[in-house]
Formats: C-alpha cells, structure tokens, sequence
C-alpha cells in the first residue's frame, strides 16, 4: 500500500472520529446544556496543551529532518572520497590504476544495487560491501609508489580512503530509526490528549465548529505520519537517495 493512501486513510480516519465522537456526545448530552458555560480554566488548559505539544511536534519534525540531512551528507562525502581515489590514481602505472578503479566501481555497483536494498529493509549494510572496499584498500595500501610523483599522490588517495571508510561508518550509524519508541509513545499520547482537549470545551454541532475540529484531528496526523515518513533516512518515502553515487559513476547501476 501506496505510503501517501496510508496517509490519506489515517488523516480521513482522525477527522471521521473526531466528528463521530462530537455528533455522539451532542446526542447524549441535556437540551439545556449551555456549551457557553466552559469554566475559563479548561480554555486555559486546553490553550496551553495545544501550544505544549506544537512545540513538541516542531522539534520532532526539525530532529528527523537534521537526521535526514545528515544522512545524505553522509552519502554525498563517501561517493565524493571514492570519486577522488578514481581521479587521483590516474598518476599509477595504467595497470594498478585500472585494477584500483576496478575495485571502486565494484564497490559502487554494490551499493547502489544490493547493499541500498538491505539497508532501507533491513537498516543495516552489507558484509559484502565491507569486503568491497577493503579490497579497495588493499589495493591503495599495497602499492608501492615508484617515483616521487606518485609518492606525493600516494598519501591524499589514503586520506580519501579513510574519508570513505568514516562516511560509510555513519551510513550504517544513521540507517535505523532516530526517535526511540518512548517518544513515539509521548507523541502518539500527547495528540490523543490535544484533540480530547477539544471535547472539552463543548464544541456545538455547528458545520463552522465541525470542520475545524475534523481538520485539526487531520493537521495532526498528518505530522506524525511526516515524522515517520522522515524518521528512516534510507528507507521511507522521503528519504536520502544514491543519486550522488550514480552522478560520480554513470556506470553503477541502481536497484
């Protein structure tokens, strides 16, 4: 099922109980029930829930989208060292930088192809992927550079190499879920608290008084349902994509 149909049954979902619940308890209630008559204090508490949890939701939503930045950055510095290390071999002998290349475009290929697969399924990487580039770095390690150019080059591929190796350590760092499940819990709760709030001040059975209940019940969901969709970096609708390893190698190909 589509994420964005889930999203739509979920946002549908909360305003129809919103509405059933309110059309229900305006039934149930006495003719001479005056909803005028809400003690100021409840406004008040209800105001002061509603402004608690926005601020709540603000900083979830800044939190998943910071992790989903930092995601792509992670993706963007690996593709660019190993982009580097296939430049800068070009002053090696034409055997040592063809096998070098080799082994990065293999490496890339995998990623693109498997490892991103397993990673937004499973939220982890590959022990084929790990084998990849340390055959990479064996191959950068073992060389031995012949003049002093190629010994000028040899430390700034190394350093590229441990750029690589850090960027996909804080890939597989960032691959699960950033929000612990008691927050989801404290998020999840706070809006089933925000929204009763409402049928506390005795909302009327008003078409004016119904629709905003409902599409508040609506803007709420559809935050959580942001947050989830953020709180997988690689995995989720709007998440972090391989396109910069396929920009820097035309040659890898995607799942």
């Amino acid at each position: 099922m589509s994420e964005w149909l889930v999203l739509a049954l979920a946002m549908a979902a909360a305003c129809l109980v919103v509405l059933a619940v309110t059309l229900v308890r305006h039934r149930a209630v006495g003719e001479d029930d005056d909803p005028s008559e809400t003690p100021d204090v409840i406004e008040y508490m209800t105001m002061m829930i509603g402004v608690v949890y926005a601020i709540v939701l603000g900083l979830a939503i800044a939190g998943v989208w910071e992790a989903r930045g930092a995601a792509q950055n992670h993706v963007q510095a690996e593709a660019q060292a190993l982009h580097e290390i296939s430049e800068r071999v070009r002053v090696y002998p034409a055997e040592v930088r063809d096998r070098i290349r080799a082994d990065v475009g293999a490496y890339v290929g995998h990623v693109v192809g498997e490892e991103w697969r397993v990673m937004a399924d499973q939220g982890g990487l590959t022990d084929r992927g790990a084998e990849l580039l340390g055959e990479v770095r064996a191959e950068v390690t073992d060389y031995q550079p012949r003049t002093d150019f190629e010994a000028q080059a040899y430390q700034p591929i190394l350093d590229q190499l441990a750029a690589a190796d850090a960027a996909r350590n804080a890939r597989a760092d960032s691959a699960e879920a950033t929000m612990p499940g008691v927050v989801w819990f404290g998020l999840i709760t706070g809006a089933l608290v925000t929204i009763g709030m409402v049928f506390a001040l005795q909302i009327r059975r008003t078409a004016r008084e119904l629709v905003l209940a409902g599409l508040f019940s609506a803007l709420i969901a559809f935050l959580l349902f942001l947050i989830w969709d953020f709180d997988a970096p690689y995995s989720r609708g709007i998440a972090a994509s391989a396109e910069p390893f396929l920009t820097l190698f035309p040659g890898a190909k995607g799942s």
